[in-house]
């Protein structure tokens, strides 16, 4: 647990690069989510539109932080909370393409008033189209993660990936892991796991992060009371092919790290090829 005796501010944390037009709306949309003061740090990976820059000067409650390089989504995230003071408790990280609908931040808040155990935070998420993602999961097994990378792309309805991304209805309750683009975090929590691993560049940080939540003692609760939108993919569109490569080598580490020893070379050594044969797969076009 955390030896810091936190507050109860709170602060919110995106990580930029590059952001584009979604930033503003992302700080402005904030502001509608909550009563509460908030202090809002833009760890940025080195952007160069100059767009995080404006926003945190044309905005009160909002600073910039460069993180000295592109350092993925949990190494900036890191940094970002790394740089709040004692005072702020709670901590949301979200993606900076998140826009907020009014109160959603405060539902959260009021959720972890009746979670005392709970660690993590999610809202439900919606597309731009108003459909839901399943923001809400299982954690990856051997057989879901074989049947979801071997017929997820050709048979989306299988029921590894139904199983998987736990598409139901939405009601408050208990996930094994939650989107990292948008969740709410007890500091003492975030704190007691170290955050996020920073060997993942990008993705599946965020199931790293829930399974090693749930292993401390704290539960990851669902909330889709609060509801946020999800723009999607700015940043990442501009290099997709770089970016499923390195969502395969994320997916290799995360079961590696939990399969490890002797014994379990050989499955790692046909998990690698298998990634390493679905990921050119995918990118060869």
């Amino acid at each position: 647990m955390s030896a810091v005796n936190y507050g109860d501010g709170l602060g919110v944390v995106t990580v930029t690069y590059s952001p584009g037009e979604t930033l503003a709306p992302f700080v402005d949309t904030l502001a509608k989510a909550t009563t509460r003061p908030v202090q809002v740090i833009l760890a940025d990976n080195g952007s160069t539109d100059g767009v995080p820059e404006a926003v945190a000067a044309s905005r009160e409650g909002v600073t910039f932080l460069p993180t000295g390089g592109n350092l993925g989504y949990g190494g900036g995230a890191n940094r970002g909370v790394a740089a709040l003071g004692p005072d702020v408790g709670w901590v949301l990280i979200a993606n900076p393409d998140i826009e907020f609908l009014p109160g959603s931040v405060d539902v959260l808040l009021d959720a972890a008033a009746r979670w005392p155990t709970g660690g993590m935070f999610g809202p439900l998420i919606r597309e731009p189209s108003g459909e839901v993602y399943p923001s809400a999961r299982l954690l990856p097994s051997i057989g879901r993660g074989v049947g979801h990378a071997l017929f997820a792309v050709v048979w989306k309805s299988n029921p590894w990936t139904r199983a998987y991304r736990q598409e139901q209805e939405p009601v408050e309750r208990v996930a094994e892991w939650l989107s990292g683009s948008c969740f709410l975090m007890r500091r003492e929590a975030f704190d007691a796991v170290g955050g996020f691993d920073e060997r993942y560049f990008m993705y599946f940080e965020d199931v790293d992060l829930g399974d090693r939540v749930g292993r401390a003692g704290y539960l990851n609760v669902y909330v889709p009371e609060a509801e946020v939108v999800h723009i999607g993919g700015h940043s990442t569109a501009r290099a997709s092919s770089r970016m499923l490569r390195e969502h395969h080598r994320s997916a290799y580490r995360y079961l590696a790290d939990r399969h490890r020893g002797v014994l379990w070379a050989p499955f790692r050594g046909v998990l690698r090829a298998g990634l390493g044969v679905r990921a050119w797969l995918l990118t060869r076009g």
